[in-house]
């Protein structure tokens, strides 16, 4: 069938509907890319983060950092000198990230008494950037950890 221009429309509507179906098919392979793409990021984010996660609980925290090395811990968290009154010792080794979550939480570190506990917890509180031990202490306060 001829339209006024003298072409004939059943070619041009047919060249239409072929590119039409042509374009669907770049779209479908398009998202199906994008989905594996997607599916590969899922797989290659979850043991990063599960691997996270672990090193977060796996993370030392030193009681006092090296810089501080034989000061004991007053009740406040405070660094004060050998033989203060009412201080605390330093632990023996750094504390683990998942020992501080908990003691963070209410628990008492393995090793030390309810009072030195607190006081350490307390210094782990005061802990800035820059200091052996935030970066640590910064992880265990994230949402989900």
């Amino acid at each position: 069938m001829m339209d006024d221009t003298g072409s004939d429309q059943s070619t041009t509507s047919g060249a239409a509907a072929g590119l039409a179906a042509q374009d669907s098919l770049s779209t479908r392979r398009s998202l199906l890319r994008l989905g594996a793409i997607g599916a590969t990021a899922i797989v290659t984010i979850r043991p990063a983060l599960a691997q996270s996660a672990a090193s977060v609980m796996n993370c030392e925290i030193p009681i006092p950092d090296a810089a501080r090395r034989g000061q004991y811990v007053a009740a406040d968290g405070t660094l004060v000198r050998p033989g203060t009154a009412g201080a605390f010792a330093p632990p023996g080794r750094p504390l683990k990230g998942e020992d501080v979550k908990q003691a963070l939480h209410g628990r008492t570190l393995p090793g030390a008494d309810p009072e030195a506990s607190r006081a350490y917890t307390n210094y782990i509180r005061r802990l800035q950037h820059g200091q052996s031990g935030f970066t640590c202490y910064a992880s265990l306060q994230m949402p989900g950890r």
